[in-house]
């Protein structure tokens, strides 16, 4: 049986803009978006989903340079994050569970 947090993660993942680069072992991650997704649905904010790929990139590579706060990355680091939120945004437009 799939878990709604398994559900909710493929719809996110399902829910990418076309020709998105999606990082290799990323099943994790989308999980934690699909807490996002159920916490906050369509008022997440790309800070939400970078905080969410600092957690998940700090177990396999915690030196990683973009591991810091949203507010001090540069502007091209933080389009990195939009394809996420845009997913997790048409998941929650999507999703009838999401409020």
């Amino acid at each position: 049986m799939v878990s709604y947090i398994e559900r909710d993660a493929a719809l996110i993942r399902q829910s990418l803009p076309e020709g998105t680069t999606v990082p290799d072992g990323s099943d994790q991650l989308f999980r934690i978006y699909a807490v996002l997704l159920r916490a906050k649905g369509a008022a997440t904010q790309a800070v939400d989903v970078h905080d969410a790929w600092s957690a998940w990139m700090a177990a396999s590579e915690p030196d990683h340079e973009s591991i810091r706060p949203f507010s001090d990355l540069d502007a091209e680091t933080r389009r990195e994050d939009e394809p996420f939120l845009t997913a997790i945004r048409r998941a929650a437009a999507t999703n009838a569970d999401i409020s």
